[in-house]
């Protein structure tokens, strides 16, 4: 070799080592918070600098003493620590390593420093040693927190989609099939009403166990939200695993739940099943065809279990497309109210009308208000609608009285949604005070289910509004919860006699014994009565003959639009 060429060689592995040597000094002022190890080649001395003391309960003097260390590391850690200890391999001048300790308390990572002499062979060698507990108990917790729902300890929404995922492909290469069972605690919100959140969640936790009791490698639990949980079912066997999970759900649920609180709390689940590939393929359609039958069966009366199967699904979409276009119709005020004459059963004269509302989609077909009424009372856009009934009523009324000086009575129907409305009241003596329209030409209509809850506030409410002049009418008397404590307090004018009983008071002897009984009771409280539905002359005839002072229905007066009743106000005039 040249001088020329062996010089430069020479200054290389000098700038070499150069680097290594900074990079060792830089470890070393970097152990404020770690131990160090030092030891040269051609020395069996070792010398610990920083918190060796802290960290191990042996000491380092001799290379030898070198042994303890793998023998206090866990055993899986021990070959490659021993490795990277020994890193001798020429042109490798650095590695880590991170290590738990045997007894699983501590983390370490171990970093290797080398400086090579000219030929090559080891010179110096240094060892960092950082405690790195705190790091890796906080990367745990976001991997935890990542996996895991912190109320229950099963599985988050994120994680089970994921691992749903993975049964799925599971299942595509084995010809298997996965079942998913999304559990609803049936009621749930009035314990939370009743005792409160800090006792739901405590219910929650303890339901979660006995989910987390049926997992195993092929059933697998998570908490999807609030009071609805998930369970992935892996294997052909799942109608059978999914009942027998039920099963053992039931088993449990026959004993009532112990709270902190002292009070014992029993529950009951609505469940639904959807299975892959039957319902879907994908996780996500998969968990929400699962939705969709557990609320089929949270309709058909909650705690039961529901299976998926096509109808299902279609009627679901059906309803899906209908809540869309519900949506549309309240945003562009597409509704239109009819009105159904009620006339005197004596001197047939015309009393008033019901405003009934009515709803043509952008086909022009007419949606009966039983299909969408009930949907909008569920997802509470029955509270603008009712609003807008309202409004558009009292206008109608003022309408025709400045046409044709009419008097007659305009009755509202109001849900309790709506009656529950904070400044309900306030709105609409404010609306009769903008048309100018007297208060007892107003009849409120409200069923006996308003009643169920909150009976005091309710009363109070249309004692207000009674007291102001507004009529006040229970509606469907007979067909809901009724309960005659109700008509000794309820401050009403009118009852109205359901349809169901005029349908056949002609023809069977029950229904005309309590038919009777209503309007005499109705009678002697001073109340007016109403009979919905009269459709024949014969009905009409007896209902007149037993003292019912106004009659609706077919008979004497469908529903008619606007127009057609300012027509019929016009002829009366």
């Amino acid at each position: 070799m040249s001088e020329t060429r062996y010089q430069m060689e020479l200054l290389k592995a000098m700038n070499q080592n150069l680097s290594t040597r900074e990079r060792m000094y830089r470890l070393f002022n970097e152990m404020t918070d770690g131990a160090f190890l030092y030891f040269c080649a051609d020395k069996t001395e070792v010398t610990t600098i920083g918190k060796w003391s802290q960290y191990f309960d042996f000491k380092i003097s001799e290379k030898r003493d070198l042994e303890r260390i793998y023998d206090a590391m866990d055993e899986p850690y021990v070959i490659p620590l021993r490795d990277l200890i020994h890193l001798e391999k020429a042109g490798k001048d650095y590695g880590s390593l991170e290590c738990q300790n045997r007894k699983k308390t501590h983390w370490f990572r171990f970093q290797v420093m080398v400086v090579y002499a000219e030929n090559g062979s080891v010179a110096e060698k240094a060892i960092g040693i950082f405690n790195i507990t705190k790091y890796k108990k906080q990367a745990e917790e976001l991997i935890y927190h990542s996996h895991y729902d912190v109320l229950t300890g099963l599985y988050n929404r994120n994680y089970f989609v994921s691992f749903l995922g993975n049964y799925i492909l599971k299942a595509e290469k084995e010809n298997e099939t996965v079942s998913v069972m999304m559990i609803d605690i049936d009621d749930f919100h009035k314990v939370n009403d009743s005792l409160g959140m800090i006792y739901g969640d405590e219910l929650l936790q303890q339901f979660a166990v006995v989910l987390k009791d049926l997992c195993n490698d092929r059933v697998t639990a998570c908490h999807l939200n609030s009071d609805v949980y998930c369970i992935a079912v892996y294997g052909k066997d799942h109608l059978q695993s999914s009942e027998k999970i039920y099963e053992s759900i039931l088993k449990r649920l026959e004993k009532p739940f112990a709270l902190s609180n002292g009070r014992s709390i029993r529950i009951t689940v609505t469940i639904g099943v959807a299975c892959y590939p039957e319902a879907a393929k994908r996780p996500l359609d998969l968990i929400n065809c699962s939705e969709i039958v557990m609320l089929k069966a949270k309709n058909n009366g909650k705690n039961a279990i529901q299976y998926f199967d096509t109808p299902i699904l279609h009627d679901f979409m059906k309803n899906v497309e209908l809540e869309t276009k519900l949506k549309e119709a309240l945003a562009h005020k597409r509704f239109e109210l009819y009105y159904q004459p009620q006339y005197y059963s004596g001197n047939q004269k015309l009393r008033g009308v019901e405003a009934l509302i009515r709803w043509r989609d952008m086909d022009e077909r007419m949606i009966s208000p039983a299909v969408f009424i009930p949907m909008a009372e569920k997802n509470g856009s029955i509270v603008p609608i009712g609003n807008w009934v309202v409004k558009e009523a009292i206008g109608q009324y003022a309408r025709c009285r400045d046409l044709f000086g009419s008097q007659f009575i305009m009755s509202i129907n109001i849900s309790a949604r709506q009656l529950n409305q904070t400044g309900f009241v306030r709105n609409l003596l404010g609306e009769l005070e903008r048309y100018r329209v007297d208060p007892y030409q107003i009849e409120l209509e409200v069923t006996e289910s308003i009643l169920i809850e909150d009976f005091e506030v309710v009363c109070e409410k249309l004692r207000v509004l009674r007291d102001k002049g507004v009529r006040i009418s229970l509606d469907d008397f007979g067909t809901g919860f009724s309960s005659l404590s109700y008509l000794k307090k309820l401050p009403i004018n009118t009852l109205k006699i359901d349809k169901t009983f005029i349908d056949t008071v002609l023809v069977d002897s029950t229904t005309r014994i309590i038919t009777e009984s209503i309007i005499n009771m109705v009678k002697a409280l001073g109340f007016e009565s109403i009979a919905e539905g009269v459709e024949e002359e014969q009905q009409l005839k007896y209902l007149h003959a037993i003292g019912c002072d106004v009659i609706q229905g077919y008979l004497l007066g469908k529903p008619l639009a606007a127009q057609e009743l300012e027509k019929l106000l016009e002829s009366d005039a």
